[in-house]
């Protein structure tokens, strides 16, 4: 099982695409759709033509939301990339492409939404001229670029083809026998409880399994399944499932829990780590700086302790130990991102 996550500005189209293409509208709440304007992650699937099914995480594309895009990408396999043609490269454009670069998401497809809306054919080729630089020396270089309209239906055939080609050639899901499913929506439904969904990875759960929340260090057990709104007795690494827990109330669990099998994660307030620091951060990266931390659906204050230099300049890499404001489950080779609370901006990251 596959999931993809979109990226992309705000107002490029990244929800109404979702929805032209799998017939969900990935905006939940009553303010998104009152502001047309995706603010949390949203979630949707559809089936490959060739018969896959594969879930997507639609992510808000506002500065102001991007910490809630921080919490569904770590666990996609494949980026929809999004850029409108009426617009072209948008700051937020820039932004999520770094994230994308710094989590080492490894293939994509780039949607050139609203072609419609182009003022001419030689238009929307200096738009996808355009993306292309700016992909140039990142995750999605050379990634296919598929001008579509959600309206008229153009080019989605295409874009499907395209996703389904590169799900193909990403390497598949290893079970480890170590499951992991970082939460990113708690919830409770009447008759059932509690309610946890996320992108499971690195192992398998299964009904009546007990397993262990961290950092809380609760137990609780599974009492039921769910992918795509379809009840399962297995979960698979890859996949997009809601997990409904006996033995815990919604009160006990948050966004950057982390659901696994008891007795091997433990939380930690120390992360050393190697650190890529963007180019395009304002200033060198000083010993003992506060920014926020961002692994899987965590978010954390931290500090940065400086290993290999005095300060990091724009643009360099180095060692560090990341001492976090709270405990974290972390797993060695866990990618992550940092950003600088004020003005908020995104500043690096890695593993």
């Amino acid at each position: 099982m596959r999931v993809i996550g979109t990226a992309g500005h705000v107002d490029h189209g990244k929800s109404t695409l979702v929805k032209a293409l799998t017939g969900i509208d990935p905006d939940r709440l009553r303010e998104e759709k009152e502001r047309q304007m995706t603010i949390d992650l949203g979630f949707a699937w559809l089936t490959l033509p060739g018969g896959e099914p594969v879930g997507i995480v639609d992510v808000p594309g506002h500065k102001d939301f991007i910490e809630n895009m921080l919490a569904g990408v770590g666990g996609i396999d494949a980026a929809l990339f999004v850029v409108a043609a009426d617009e072209g490269v948008m700051p937020q454009t820039r932004e999520h492409l770094a994230i994308l670069d710094l989590l080492e998401v490894k293939t994509g497809v780039v949607a050139i939404t609203k072609a419609d809306l182009s003022e001419s054919p030689e238009w929307l080729e200096l738009v996808m001229a355009e993306v292309s630089e700016t992909l140039e020396g990142t995750c999605l270089e050379g990634a296919p670029l598929i001008p579509v309209s959600a309206k008229t239906g153009e080019g989605l055939t295409e874009l499907l083809a395209a996703l389904e080609e590169v799900l193909a050639t990403s390497e598949p899901r290893r079970d480890r026998g170590r499951p992991r499913l970082p939460v990113d929506r708690v919830f409770t439904i009447s008759g059932f409880g509690t309610v946890v969904t996320g992108t499971l990875i690195d192992g398998s759960f299964e009904i009546g399994q007990e397993v262990e929340i961290q950092p809380q260090g609760l137990r609780a057990r599974i009492r039921g399944l769910q992918t795509h709104k379809r009840a399962i007795e297995k979960a698979v690494p890859g996949s997009r499932v809601a997990v409904n827990l006996s033995g815990v109330s919604k009160e006990q669990l948050w966004r950057g829990s982390v659901v696994t099998t008891p007795g091997w994660l433990r939380p930690t307030l120390l992360v050393d780590a190697r650190l890529r620091y963007l180019e395009d951060a304002r200033h060198p990266l000083r010993h003992n700086a506060e920014v926020k931390f961002f692994s899987g659906s965590t978010e954390v204050m931290a500090r940065v302790r400086l290993l290999s230099h005095q300060e990091l300049p724009p643009g360099e890499t180095g060692w560090v130990q990341l001492r976090l404001a709270a405990p974290v489950p972390l797993v060695k080779g866990d990618r992550f991102i940092i950003r600088r609370p004020s003005p908020p901006a995104t500043i690096g990251g890695g593993v």
